[in-house]
């Protein structure tokens, strides 16, 4: 399978802070990859240096086997880049905005202006073209970044944080494009903080917490290594303590003494239930839940750092 991306033993300091210690992952050409973590981890740092917008201490990056350095021209004509934060000119309209970058790429002025209109159109925005991007909602400028990202027609799409700070409705549309354009055959790798995102997209994933890979899986795989099923008991009486039998168990009392809680691993379902009918203790009803990416990452970077991902409620 060719590599769209192959990035081996990366190190990268910013004066005397690591910001990314011998990282190593490779993204397959056509492949949705999802590039998980908390703000700080070293997602934008990653990606700026796949784009050639950062340079690097150790290690090795290519882009379908050119290298980043030496071949930047090449390998970042095949790149389109959404980057987090909102760097238009100013002073040029939607149109000359995407007509403009078609010109950093060499594609010829009418052609360019062609294709600008082509995009426009896509992305609800032909009505817009003539307006200046800061007279924009947000979620216009959002889409107006993507389609300045496909300007030129690139082989690898990069978002870093694409959907952050957009209403619901503008979500669940720039997810079915993503889905889509991916169908047509454009990698697409997606930096997020938003566990649901990257669930639901991503069809393998890499976690990177300080600047250190800690997991690289298919998403289907991650969850299923990470985590077991959650187990909840709703009992039918309060109790006071957890009796002797149950300690030999990762088991939670909750809910004032009305919850057992546990994660099924090495048959405990069955184990728990046997000791609880000895104790007497009767059950009202059982809740399985299944693990979700979610759970999956709070293990792998902790849950000091929930604050950092659960950013948003479930949809």
């Amino acid at each position: 399978m060719v590599s769209a991306i192959s990035i081996e033993h990366l190190t990268k300091y910013y004066r005397n802070f690591k910001a990314l210690n011998d990282v190593s992952l490779e993204v397959a050409e056509g492949e949705f990859f999802g590039f998980l973590g908390p703000n700080g981890a070293g997602k934008t740092t990653t990606i700026s240096v796949i784009t050639g917008l950062a340079n690097y201490q150790k290690g090795s990056v290519h882009v379908f086997g050119c290298d980043v350095g030496a071949d930047y021209r090449t390998t970042r004509a095949l790149i389109g880049l959404v980057p987090q934060e909102f760097n238009f000119d100013p002073f040029l309209s939607a149109e000359q905005i995407l007509s403009f970058e078609g010109g950093y790429f060499g594609i010829p002025w009418r052609e360019a202006k062609q294709r600008a209109q082509e995009l426009l159109k896509l992305f609800d925005l032909a009505e817009k073209r003539h307006e200046g991007y800061k007279r924009l909602s947000g979620g216009m400028k959002r889409r107006l970044l993507i389609a300045r990202a496909l300007m030129h027609r690139p082989k690898i799409l990069i978002l870093d944080e694409p959907t952050a700070g957009v209403d619901l409705e503008l979500r669940h549309q720039l997810w079915d494009f993503l889905r889509r354009l991916n169908r047509e055959g454009t990698t697409v790798v997606l930096t997020t903080h938003y566990i649901e995102e990257a669930e639901k997209l991503c069809s393998r994933i890499g976690v990177i917490h300080k600047g250190s890979i800690v997991a690289l899986d298919s998403t289907e795989t991650l969850i299923r290594k990470m985590s077991g099923d959650q187990v909840e008991l709703f009992l039918k009486a309060r109790l006071d303590f957890l009796p002797v039998s149950l300690k030999s168990f990762q088991i939670f009392l909750e809910e004032e003494g009305r919850k057992l809680r546990f994660e099924e691993k090495n048959d405990a379902v069955p184990k728990i239930l046997k000791a609880l009918h000895q104790e007497g203790i009767e059950i009202e009803k059982i809740d399985i839940r299944r693990p979700t990416l979610e759970d999956a990452f709070l293990k792998l970077v902790g849950k000091k750092d929930k604050a950092f991902v659960l950013e948003e409620g479930k949809e």
